[in-house]
């Protein structure tokens, strides 16, 4: 079985559910469940492979805090090894508000000065490891310091110790385009955005156009999650919708996309066929929205 190692964010979670908009309304709001759990994208696919049985690092940054010890007690008992934990005296540890609506979608209170923020190219344990053959960068526009430049100068050095370069991202936060990614995305292996990501970054009106406009920017494989619909897969010689399961009852979509990639990487781990490789991503992403919190459906 192939490794991987995932690099990005590690924080703490708190959340809220349900939450409507009256929650700012009142002095005092009746919510059903506050949980206190550990999330981040990297965090969240990492602990998914772990779970999965995949051999994977985590690469990730927290600040010298009570948070930052909660998400290293979390990595010990998922059984993560914590020789790419870094921690930083001049960041505080990320912990992010998650208010969970009635249907199950969220929004989130941050810190634009905690650790999710603040990963930097220096931070890294560079070049990487010599056994290692996939990785997975979680994700595009999360850290300010890990622009175009610095993401290409990470993916070119991956490619040139032949690994497999996987990227996740969020919505662009200050108007990029595809254009302005072109530089980094040309080394990306496998794209996995989801739709609306997807859309923004590239202007296109569909996921089919925007597919079309990765693909031309440089990407190998763009896989773009697609929620209740799936997942929407195109390369230079394939195109197909795979479809969500079934039947299931959405209670909490934070950390759907991560289980999803997580998914996706041990299909890749594994040797899977592309077809299987999103198979299972839909069947992790069914698992994590079930339940309240990123990945609890596997670390409680």
């Amino acid at each position: 079985m192939k490794k991987v190692e995932v690099i990005g964010a590690a924080i703490v979670d708190v959340l809220v559910t349900p939450a409507e908009e009256s929650v700012f309304c009142t002095g005092s709001y009746p919510a059903e469940q506050i949980v206190m759990t550990c999330g981040g994208d990297a965090l969240n696919e990492a602990t998914v492979l772990q779970h999965l049985g995949v051999p994977v690092h985590l690469e990730t940054l927290i600040g010298a805090d009570a948070a930052g010890e909660t998400v290293r007690r979390r990595m010990e008992q998922v059984g993560l090894e914590l020789s790419g934990l870094h921690v930083r005296e001049d960041v505080p540890t990320s912990v992010n508000v998650v208010l969970v609506k009635p249907d199950g979608e969220r929004c989130f209170l941050t810190n634009p000065h905690g650790s999710q923020r603040q990963l930097r190219l220096e931070d890294l344990r560079l070049p990487f490891p010599e056994d290692l053959d996939i990785l997975c960068f979680a994700s595009i526009f999360v850290f300010p310091q890990m622009k175009t430049r610095e993401m290409a100068t990470l993916f070119r050095l991956a490619k040139s110790q032949g690994i497999t370069v996987c990227a996740d991202m969020t919505k662009r936060k200050n108007g990029e385009t595809v254009e302005d990614l072109a530089l980094a995305l040309r080394y990306v292996d496998y794209l996995l955005p989801n739709d609306a990501e997807a859309m923004l970054l590239t202007g296109a009106d569909t996921v089919e156009a925007a597919a079309d406009a990765l693909l031309a920017a440089g990407v190998g494989t763009v896989v773009i999650k697609c929620g209740a619909r799936g997942c929407y897969v195109k390369d230079k010689d394939t195109e197909f919708y795979a479809p969500a399961v079934e039947g299931v009852h959405c209670v909490d979509t934070t950390g759907a996309g991560d289980s999803f990639v997580g998914g996706f990487l041990y299909g890749l781990a594994n040797g899977l066929p592309l077809e299987e490789c999103v198979a299972v991503a839909n069947r992790c992403g069914a698992k994590a929205i079930q339940q309240v919190g990123a990945v609890t459906w596997v670390a409680p």
